[in-house]
């Protein structure tokens, strides 16, 4: 179906593979060579510029269940934290969670240790993190993926608009399917997975409508609110057995969106010589070793909203407003094209069309 090339010569395009994926950060250039869709960034949402330090201030950091070296949004978000000691040279501490069990004694023990600011990683840590912020008034609390109708004052959500990638993401996938079925499956049925799921079948669905297709999406049901999930966010086999069971049901794209049993999505893609679009971070850079079978990523900007956050606590322009990162305000994005995606220029534009029309509003997602 694909990736003839790599038939040819393995160890040569793999080679390539992470040679491209190592330069993904450092040319900006890269993404409009290869007519890939790049994100973009704003004053606005960029921290502040390097050079102020803050060596006596204390930035802490506490993950979700499925650790700091999930190739995906606990990965993402300690990239701030780091980026934030390298830069303006903060303290850090940070407590890694196995269970849920885990979150409030985490919290409470890095409040112990006299942090100035606690970043929580993960929609699971909202009560924890409220009920921290609430009793701990002299700690700057933010959480990734969640928000507060009513926050306290020391507590600031940083969520992302996923929908809108995910919907391009899902265009491409019924471009690129030549079974007419693609797949996704999440790790819990929760709000900031669903939600990247919702825009997926959205994008399949518009795909549908404007060629005159029929393009299947399997694992989720965006009327019901149902679909299919491994439970939870560490299973990498009970991932690998979703999208198999997928694939064996005919889907040649697969969208995990599970953290580390997602890996097992795209285990089973590239087994499959299926493609993969990966969620979070850039696959090809978070996880390189699935690179040739990536379609795209959806990628979500934690690391500097996280970043951000610090340094505002640090300088004490510190407030409870929801963060919301979006294709407008470059917080959320579609990663460079996979480096065999052979996404051609027709396709190329019209994703970029379609970004644009839902920046504009004419297309809402979600």
């Amino acid at each position: 179906m694909k990736k003839t090339a790599r038939i040819a010569a393995v160890a040569a395009i793999a080679a390539l593979a992470l040679t491209a994926c190592g330069d993904r950060e450092d040319n900006g250039d890269e993404g409009s060579d290869n007519n890939s869709p790049t994100a973009t960034t704003t004053e606005e949402s960029s921290p502040t510029d390097a050079g102020t330090q803050y060596t006596d201030f204390k930035a802490c950091m506490v993950s979700d269940s499925g650790g700091f070296d999930d190739k995906s949004f606990n990965q993402t978000s300690h990239d701030g934290l780091e980026a934030a000691a390298e830069k303006y040279g903060v303290q850090t501490s940070e407590a890694e969670s196995s269970d849920p069990s885990q979150f409030a004694d985490n919290i409470q023990r890095l409040v112990d240790e006299g942090c100035n600011q606690i970043t929580t990683v993960g929609f699971l840590l909202g009560d924890a993190t409220e009920a921290a912020a609430k009793k701990a008034k002299n700690v700057d609390f933010a959480i990734v993926d969640f928000a507060y109708e009513k926050p306290p004052a020391n507590l600031k959500g940083l969520t992302f608009n996923t929908a809108e990638p995910s919907f391009l993401a899902g265009y491409v996938a019924a471009a690129k399917s030549e079974s007419g079925v693609v797949g996704t499956f999440g790790g819990l049925n929760i709000p900031t997975v669903t939600i990247f799921m919702t825009g997926f079948v959205q994008g399949v669905e518009y795909y549908n409508e404007e060629n005159g297709a029929a393009v299947e999406v399997l694992g989720w049901d965006v009327e019901a609110g149902d679909g299919s999930f491994t439970n939870d966010f560490e299973d990498k086999t009970a991932g690998q057995s979703l999208a198999q069971t997928m694939i064996d049901n005919g889907a040649d794209v697969i969208f995990p969106v599970a953290g580390p049993a997602g890996l097992g999505g795209l285990q089973a893609a590239q087994d499959a010589d299926a493609w993969g679009i990966w969620v979070d971070t850039d696959g090809c850079v978070s996880a390189a070793e699935y690179c040739d079978s990536l379609l795209t990523s959806v990628v979500k900007g934690m690391d500097v909203a996280v970043e951000q956050a610090i340094v505002d606590s640090a300088s004490g322009q510190f407030n409870n407003e929801v963060y919301t990162g979006t294709l407008e305000n470059g917080g959320v994005s579609l990663a460079p094209y996979g480096p065999e995606a052979d996404i051609d220029e027709e396709l190329s534009g019209k994703v970029e069309e379609l970004k644009q029309m839902i920046i504009d509003g004419e297309i809402t997602v979600g």
